[in-house]
Parts: structure tokens; sequence; C-alpha cells
């Protein structure tokens, strides 16, 4: 890794060692805050950042995202798993506490287009994207010497319908290897399996070039032109069963005319998709988001 990232990377958790992040939901009803905030002060914690959201105050589901500094916290982590599953046993949570110091690891998968790649590269070399690129994986070999120039582990797997189970048990194997977290998919053109799916569920983010649910599948900006769109859009989800209707995490959109053709489009498009896929990862990196049917919660 280069030094200087890893520079960064080791001053960021160092700085952050007492830092924690809990994210709950469950059935709205009275007595769930005062009961979080009890725990975390019992245990000498101070609230850094709180979001809440309710779907409705009778019959709802409540969601709260939490941020607090803790004295000894990584000495803490189990004891306050612990301690907390006793409160989310009472009100029927589906909870997450993680440290922050914690990065987590993920994995780029990418093929030819690689300007989604670039940008997430950027964001975690200026430090704007705390996590270990453990690994680059792609299906193409134009990205090599870029990845190989920072020290990332780079794995070129030519892919096809033909191959695709044996390329992505190559794959699952290396996800395991390096201990992958989260996988994100920058503009990598191979459909993946539901085995595939299933072994990291809610863990695989995809920048899709389309404002969904408009244009789903291949060739959305060719589709766009014939349509004769007026704005063009992103969408960066959770990868499902479903092509492309996985929950969405963050869409951006830009206007386009008449003028404007397919390249038009594509180039457009493009600044839009970095930016849209960008922000996603760094919200799942810093635990914002809670999955809530085929929708998310972003905090």
């Amino acid at each position: 890794m280069n030094q200087d990232i890893y520079s960064k990377l080791t001053t960021f958790k160092e700085a952050r060692k007492n830092r924690g992040r809990l994210l709950v939901n469950c059935p709205d009803q009275p007595g769930i805050v005062a009961a979080v905030s009890k725990f975390l002060f019992d245990h000498n914690a101070n609230i850094i950042e709180s979001s809440q959201y309710s779907t409705n105050p009778v019959g709802g589901t409540f969601f709260i995202r939490i941020e607090f500094e803790c004295p000894g916290l990584q000495a803490k982590k189990e004891e306050l798993k612990q301690e907390f599953s006793k409160i989310a046993e009472g009100f029927k949570m589906e909870w997450q506490l993680s440290l922050v110091s914690e990065l987590k690891k993920i994995a780029i998968f990418v093929s030819k287009e690689l300007h989604a790649l670039r940008e997430l590269l950027w964001e975690w070399q200026s430090g704007d994207m705390m996590a270990e690129i453990a690994l680059v994986v792609s299906n193409h070999d134009d990205s090599r010497e870029i990845i190989e120039s920072l020290g990332i582990p780079y794995y070129y797997i030519p892919a096809s319908r033909e191959n695709r189970a044996e390329v992505e048990a190559q794959q699952l194997k290396l996800l395991e290897e390096y201990e992958v977290d989260t996988i994100v998919l920058a503009r990598y053109m191979q459909i993946l399996t539901p085995n595939f799916v299933a072994a990291h569920p809610f863990r695989i983010i995809n920048i899709h070039h389309s404002f969904l649910p408009a244009f789903v599948g291949a060739r959305p900006y060719d589709r766009a032109y014939q349509r004769g769109v007026k704005l063009i859009g992103a969408t960066s989800h959770y990868v499902t069963n479903d092509l492309d209707e996985g929950p969405i995490i963050e869409q951006d959109i830009m206007r386009v005319d008449h003028r404007d053709g397919v390249e038009d489009l594509k180039k457009i498009g493009r600044s839009i998709e970095r930016s849209v896929l960008a922000r996603a990862v760094r919200w799942h990196l810093e635990d914002r988001i809670i999955v809530h049917g085929n929708k998310t919660i972003v905090f």
C-alpha cells in the first residue's frame, strides 16, 4: 500500500480508537431512545451524533443511528455487545454495533470503463473514503497499471456466461482470503449469480448508469436517447437477485436536450455515475444505511 495512504488510515484509526456507531431498527414504541441513551451513559459514553426516523409513531418502525465516544472502547466492545443484547431483546431490535477504528475491507470489481474506479481511488487517496482496499478484480486487464502503482493486489479474471461458475468460485475464494466486508461494482459488466449474491447480502454496491427504475439492464443511454429523455441520471443500489432492483442508496440527475447524442449522454452520465457511487460507498462505510424491505434509510 502507498505509504501516504497508509499514514492517513493509521492516523484516522488512532484518532477514533474510542469512537463507536450503533444502528438500530425495531417496532416503534415509547422508551427506545431513553433506553439506548441510558445504556451509553451507564458505560460512560458521550453521544457525538444522533439521527432517528419513524415510519409511523403508531405501529410503525423506528430507526436510529448514534455515533459515540467511549473511553477504552476497543477493550469493552464485547462487553457492550453482551449488555446491549438484553435491551435489544426487550424492544425486538435488529442492531449493529461497530467500531470506527475497525475499517471495512473492500473489493472493487471493474470492467473496461474506469471512470468510477478512478473516482473511488481518488476519494481513498485523498482521505475522504476511509477503508482498506483489499483488492481489485477485473474481467479486463485495462486497470492493472493504475492499481498496481498504488500497491493494491490486482486480479485479472476473464469472465463470460460460459465460465461464470468457475470465475465466481475463484472470486469468492479471494474475498474470503482477503476477509472482504464490502464489494463495489464500479461498472463491472457481469451479472452475478444468486449464489454469489447470497454470500454477501446487502454488502454488494452497484452503480447503474440510469435513473432507476427507468432503463433497467444493458445500453440504457442508447435507449434513453431513442426515448428522447430530458433528464439522465445514475443510481447506486445494493445488489439482489432481481436485476437492478435492489434497495436504492443514492441517485442523481442532469438535464439534457435534443442536441445531445448518445455519446454526449454517456459523457454526462459518467460524471453523475462517479459522484453517485462515491457517495453511496462512503455512506455504507460510515454505517449510515439501514435496509428496510427493498428501501433504505440513509442518515
